[in-house]
């Protein structure tokens, strides 16, 4: 069974319109829509993602993959959930997960920075 790697979440994430790669914090890698990040890539082994609207949305996914999906420290709250990759998560899943914060993101941008 193939597995998703780091370059092909990012190449995945940027794939989308209006994304774009950013490092804001030294060795950090993220995927932004406008200027705000929808996937937080760091070194490769997993992908934060915003998983829900609150954090009760979010503990959905933790509840069904325990090993593979955590709260994200920090930002944990507002419904951010880190997927390791590699895990139990099926990659076709994390790619929904990512398509899913990307959207939540852009439905939050001013219209006037959404993509075309």
């Amino acid at each position: 069974m193939a597995r998703l790697s780091g370059s092909e979440i990012l190449e995945h994430c940027l794939a989308k319109p209006g994304a774009w790669q950013d490092e804001p914090w030294d060795g950090d890698v993220v995927a932004k829509v406008g200027d705000k990040i929808f996937a937080f890539l760091g070194g490769g082994a997993s992908v934060g993602l915003k998983c829900g609207a609150n954090r009760e949305e979010a503990d959905e996914l933790v509840d069904t993959y325990p090993e593979d999906i955590s709260k994200m420290a920090y930002i944990g709250r507002s419904g951010w959930n880190t997927v390791r990759l590699g895990g139990k998560v099926p990659d076709d899943e994390i790619l929904e997960l990512i398509d899913t914060s990307y959207e939540t993101i852009v439905a939050k941008l001013p219209r006037r920075l959404r993509p075309a």
